[in-house]
Order: structure tokens, then sequence, then C-alpha cells
């Protein structure tokens, strides 16, 4: 599963803006008044202003052999956000390493380093190093419903978890990250998990689909 494009709201266009661009040094691919749009690698991720916008979470593949620089490198311009005293999370299950930092609007933004995908590079750590969009927080009430929605239209199927509080659905390029938003909330700071808006375009067994969430469940257009 490849994330092509992705859609998020926010209330303060110009501050996602100075982020994104300055602090993290992404190439603005389109700028308007109320939209703005950045290369990170093969994805595009895209903000359009609303007047009331909740926050998101969501994860960005970078090279399996480069999270101690990514630490660093980000360390020197935001804050971590840490488990207790760990800056950098390893998820064994998933043979990956993670490091979380808000951005502008408090969306909790994860750089994750996936050994199985074996993609180390031998380049310093940068902008550059940010691969693709690789997972999109789905907060919902009937994780089974979104699950049964992605699966008929697809034919995506569960990476790990189940039905209960948690299930990773797609695979390691692209994930939704459904969790049950009435018992759970997110890793690593415990911020209440809203179900906000997004717009996503994307690409499954070579076929191109667009995915909505709105109102708490998912739409499936395409190909």
């Amino acid at each position: 599963m490849k994330i092509q494009e992705l859609t998020l709201y926010t209330s303060n266009i110009d501050g996602q803006t100075e982020f994104y661009s300055q602090v993290l040094g992404l190439e603005i691919v389109k700028k308007s008044p109320k939209n703005v749009s950045f290369h990170i690698g093969n994805s595009l991720l895209q903000f359009e202003q609303k007047k009331e916008a909740t926050p998101y979470h969501f994860a960005i593949n970078i090279p399996a052999n480069k999270e101690e620089e990514a630490l660093q490198w980000l360390k020197s311009r935001i804050t971590i956000l840490k488990d207790e005293q760990d800056e950098i999370i390893d998820f064994r299950a998933w043979n990956a390493k993670a490091i979380y930092f808000y951005d502008h609007d408090k969306n909790i933004v994860e750089l994750i380093a996936r050994k199985n995908l074996k993609n180390e590079s031998d380049q310093n750590f940068g902008p550059e190093q940010f691969l693709e969009i690789s997972e999109i927080g789905v907060p919902t009430r009937d994780i089974e419903s979104e699950f049964s929605i992605l699966r008929n239209a697809m034919g995506i199927e569960i990476y790990d978890g189940g039905f209960g509080n948690f299930c990773a659905i797609g695979d390691e390029n692209g994930l939704f990250i459904c969790i049950n938003k009435e018992h759970k909330k997110w890793y690593p700071t415990n911020d209440k998990a809203f179900a906000s808006n997004f717009k996503l375009l994307m690409q499954e067994k070579g076929q191109q689909y667009q995915v909505d969430f709105k109102n708490e469940s998912i739409k499936v257009t395409g190909p």
C-alpha cells in the first residue's frame, strides 16, 4: 500500500507552513492562503485551512539505519516526545524503531525506521531522508466496520492487532492505524484521539483509490 497524497486540516495554515518548511526543511510544492503542500519523499502532504480542526497522528518512513541520526537532527530543531526516558521507541514485534514529535498543531508526527524494508542509506540525515508517509491514524468506535470497508474495497489485510482497541491495516509502506477512541489514546503522549477528517490518495496492487474519512467513517472510491 502506497500513500501518494494525504490531506489534513489546520486552523493555522501559516504556522504549519513555517513548521514544515523552516523547521523540518521540506520543499513547498504549492502555497495559497488556504492550502499548502509539501514533498515527503514519494508522498505529498497537504494542509487545508479549516476554522475548527482537531489533531492527527501520522507517520513517515525513514531509512532503516537512520533512527539515531534522525534523533540528533530532530533534537537540534524540536522537542522529542518520550516514553518515560526513551527517545527512540523500539517496536520489537514490528522490527522497527520510532521517534515522535509535535508539529505546530500538536499533531503527533512519527519518524519510523522499519528494518524489514532494508532501505538503508549512507547519506547524512536530512529532509531528503523522509521517504514516504507510511501511517495515518483512524480513531473510531468500530474497528471491524472500518476494516471491512477497506478490505472489501481494496483487498488489504490486517498487519497487526485485532478488533478490540488497536488494528494496523495494510503493510509497512502504508498503514491505517485504527484505534478504539473510546478506550485508547495516542502513544506516547496519551493525547485524546480525535476522529479528525482526512483525505487520502493511495495505490494498492497497481490500482489507485481515494479514501475519505469523515464523520467517523471511511469511504473508498476508485479505481
